[in-house]
């Protein structure tokens, strides 16, 4: 096993799982923290019951994925962990504060009455600064980290630039239309029709900042701009913009016009689209234009010992999931103050 995890093939294979665990958690929790994003925007406290009964099942497994990418980056990558957690230090700690915030609000607004209003004010304020740390990391990392010797060389605040902010809003975006998508499939009435309503707006913010982040990538960091537009990499790349506008089409027609579940579906393929032409841009790297995902990696024992939990706890996780979402497959219903599946 040791001689298995000396090959070169193997730092490939770690970095894909770490980017397969941060995918799921940017599409299943995408889910959630844009209902959240969405929830002061509904007209009814009975679409907020609504909104909060639909991901109810399903939203607390969400974050194991963002607990088992961090855990495979330290593990697999120390030296790039020992560099970008100190680079991301306070958007960090602001995102882990909010998605416990949003949390505590998910549990005390159930039986909140005379508060009521304050805690729907949590869960949306939860879901939004949680939306947009994660943007301000993604900015930072395309941008890239300041290194000296080997370690992190910039300030506390060092992640700030308008490429994060951008990242910041294009998320908040984003994560809206997941959200609005999962609401157009899961519910009906009212609620529906505040969804499709709202997915539109999303749509325009999500391929606006969509286009601003690219322009504004291939303008500030020279790198990225060879990787996309040097050739053959032009010619071979070329169909991922092409094919991101004809998705942003659809989504716009599917609305109102496509099968309930279209909208939500072709939300996470446009994310997906949109993670394929950040690891375009970033690739071998682990830390951006610093350290590579060889020269970051562990140890040949820590990486047979991390492999073995990998292969048994992803697809344990990954089949909670996937049943989750077919017990709780149904509409949701409003029912005396609160959501449920009908």
């Amino acid at each position: 096993m040791t001689e298995l995890m000396q090959a070169d093939h193997v730092p490939l294979l770690f970095a894909a799982a770490a980017l397969f665990c941060v995918t799921v958690y940017v599409l299943a929790d995408g889910l959630d923290l844009g209902v959240g994003i969405l929830f002061l925007a509904a007209p009814r406290d009975q679409d907020r019951d609504v909104m909060m009964a639909s991901i109810e099942p399903v939203w607390d497994g969400n974050e194991t994925w963002l607990v088992m990418g961090g855990t495979l980056l330290f593990a697999a990558f120390p030296a790039g962990y020992y560099i970008l957690l100190p680079a991301f230090y306070l958007p960090i700690m602001f995102m882990l504060f909010a998605l416990i915030f949003r949390g505590v609000a998910f549990g005390f607004r159930l039986q909140a009455t005379r508060f009521r209003p304050v805690w729907d004010a949590a869960f949306f304020a939860g879901s939004l600064l949680a939306t947009f740390c994660q943007g301000l990391i993604l900015g930072g990392l395309i941008d890239g980290v300041p290194v000296e010797n080997g370690m992190f060389a910039g300030g506390a605040f060092s992640f700030l630039s308008v490429l994060g902010i951008m990242c910041g809003i294009g998320l908040v975006g984003g994560y809206a239309l997941i959200g609005a998508g999962w609401l157009i499939w899961k519910a009906q009435g009212p609620t529906q029709v505040f969804a499709r309503e709202i997915a539109r707006a999303a749509l325009i913010l999500t391929s606006a900042m969509m286009l601003l982040v690219s322009l504004w990538s291939a303008w500030s960091v020279p790198e990225v701009a060879a990787r996309w537009f040097a050739l053959p990499n032009l010619l071979w790349l070329a169909p991922v913009p092409l094919l991101t506008m004809a998705v942003i089409v659809w989504i716009w027609w599917a609305i109102w016009n496509g099968r309930e579940a279209q909208t939500f579906v072709l939300s996470l393929v446009l994310f997906a689209l949109g993670l394929f032409g950040l690891v375009v841009s970033m690739r071998p790297y682990v830390v951006p234009r610093q350290v590579t995902v060889w020269d970051g990696l562990s140890d040949p024992r820590s990486l047979a010992f991390l492999g073995v939990g990998v292969m048994v706890i992803i697809p344990v996780v990954l089949t909670y999931q996937a049943h989750a979402y077919w017990i709780f497959r149904g509409k949701v219903q409003h029912e005396a103050g609160h959501g449920g599946y009908g």
